[in-house]
């Protein structure tokens, strides 16, 4: 079973459980974040960028993106074949959001630590 049939066979209209699913992940989230940072993106520059993620993973993740609608994968036509990932317009409304989640980890980053090696 693929990624998207698992992520939507349980609540398929709910938006919360559908779309957390797809973007709340790390790997999602750091695409998004490096595309906001440097814009448009061939896929080695991008891997360069995110330096744990493994070729598949981001092979997957950019998919996933592109299939949501949140990222552009442009084809030139050439040989080899060259492929820039830029965001869309609705990759670009979540950026806002994704900030603010950005800023509230850093904010609570150490507070949170704290409350981890506390309770064990």
């Amino acid at each position: 079973m693929d990624r998207k049939t698992i992520q939507d066979a349980t609540f398929p209209k709910c938006p919360i459980r559908n779309i957390l699913s797809r973007i709340g992940d790390k790997w999602a989230m750091l695409v998004l974040y490096t595309l906001e940072q440097h814009g448009t993106l061939r896929f080695n520059d991008m891997y360069r960028r995110i330096p744990d993620i493994s070729q598949k993973m981001l092979t997957a993740t950019l998919k996933t993106l592109t299939e949501d609608g949140l990222i552009f994968r442009k084809l030139y036509p050439a040989v080899p074949p060259k492929v820039e990932y830029s965001l869309t317009d609705r990759g670009r409304s979540l950026l806002p959001h994704l900030d603010a989640l950005i800023s509230w980890a850093i904010e609570n980053f150490d507070g949170i630590i704290s409350n981890r090696a506390n309770s064990n």
